[in-house]
């Protein structure tokens, strides 16, 4: 945690920074993205290179691809905010005489995006807490966690 809702987000990739998150105001101070808006461009990215991937391996040529999220919210029936949908726009510039070479990969390419078939289809979220204080094993007890 760095401050309030604000966290650092290490990757175990050599060199690579780290990144801060945030939730939105008024309960963070939107210094990052929030898990919300990390899933979203997650979807977006995978896409996009499942898309790109497949393009490449038809001899497509892409200039550009640009992809754009928009992230349904809505309360679910206890009243706890969730996300409802994605929509994805997929924006690739493909060379008028590429397009019938890149029909087949705009039928399978989502099929390969790992992120995307993973969230479609619902991933199993396994979540423990380990405390960190002097006497763990009291807190631990204190919070209803067994050893």
């Amino acid at each position: 945690m760095v401050k309030d809702y604000q966290f650092k987000v290490e990757f175990d990739l050599p060199g690579m920074p780290e990144l801060v998150t945030d939730e939105v105001e008024p309960l963070g101070k939107n210094a990052g993205p929030n898990p919300s808006r990390m899933l979203s461009a997650a979807v977006g990215n995978c896409l996009s290179s499942s898309l790109l991937f497949c393009l490449s391996k038809a001899r497509v040529g892409v200039d550009d691809l640009k992809a754009s999220v928009e992230t349904i919210m809505r309360r679910n029936e206890k009243g706890r905010w969730r996300i409802a949908s994605l929509k994805v726009k997929l924006h690739p510039a493909i060379r008028a005489e590429d397009i019938p070479r890149s029909k087949r990969c705009l039928e399978v390419f989502e099929d390969f995006c790992i992120v995307t078939e993973s969230v479609r289809k619902g991933i199993e979220v396994n979540v423990s807490i380990e405390t960190e204080s002097p006497d763990s094993t009291a807190s631990r007890e204190a919070l209803g966690l067994s050893g």
